[in-house]
């Protein structure tokens, strides 16, 4: 069931199934959350669709109710929490997702979420991504020199030029993660404790304020 519903997964909907592994809440508050965090970036998010994606996750049997409150004269509100399946699909999709290299915007919410994963399999994760960058990046670089040698008009070249160029940054970037990542003094994942970080306390203090 579970690998069914990651293929029907849209990229808020891993978010909101991200952000219900911190605490239960209602959707108000992921909202305050999503945009106090500037999740936005990632995915759009509005009062609309992100409803709409609680109720499919809801559906999907992700989530479930937990309960109804009402504070003062704000209108009742819904409080969610993960299921057992909801729970273990995040970190399912992320290792779907982190080595793939075709998919630019689920890669950038994989990543934001990679910290659901052990460190070492996000090491082995990335090196396989590397790998495949590697191989378009010298595709790229030996189809411009093809080109060179066949005297190709430079104007014809310019969008290989940029891929070439924006491969070649990424590799630089996933180099430097990964020996963070192997060096041991870069903090990852949950806080040993269990307990929430500082960070998402007072997100969650902000959010009820």
């Amino acid at each position: 069931m579970t690998a069914d519903c990651a293929d029907r997964l849209t990229p808020l909907g891993v978010m909101v199934l991200a952000l219900l592994r911190e605490g239960d809440m209602h959707p108000y508050e992921m909202i305050r959350l999503m945009r106090q965090r500037h999740d936005d970036r990632l995915a759009p998010i509005t009062n609309g669709t992100l409803y709409h994606t609680v109720a499919r996750l809801q559906k999907l049997g992700l989530l479930a109710e937990q309960g109804v409150d009402r504070h003062g004269n704000r209108p009742e509100r819904t409080t969610y929490s993960l299921t057992e399946a909801g729970r273990a699909i995040v970190p399912e999709w992320v290792r779907r997702e982190l080595p793939r290299v075709d998919r630019p915007d689920q890669f950038r919410i994989a990543l934001a979420e990679s910290h659901n994963l052990e460190r070492s399999e996000v090491l082995e994760l990335l090196e396989q991504r590397r790998r495949a960058l590697s191989e378009r990046y010298t595709y790229h670089r030996d189809g411009l020199r093809k080109a060179s040698d066949l005297a190709v008009a430079p104007q014809y070249l310019v969008e290989i030029e940029r891929e070439e160029a924006l491969l070649e940054a990424d590799l630089r970037w996933l180099d430097t993660l990964i020996q963070r990542l192997e060096a041991r003094n870069f903090a990852w994942g949950q806080d040993p404790t269990g307990r929430p970080s500082s960070r998402y306390t007072n997100e969650r203090e902000a959010a009820h304020a």
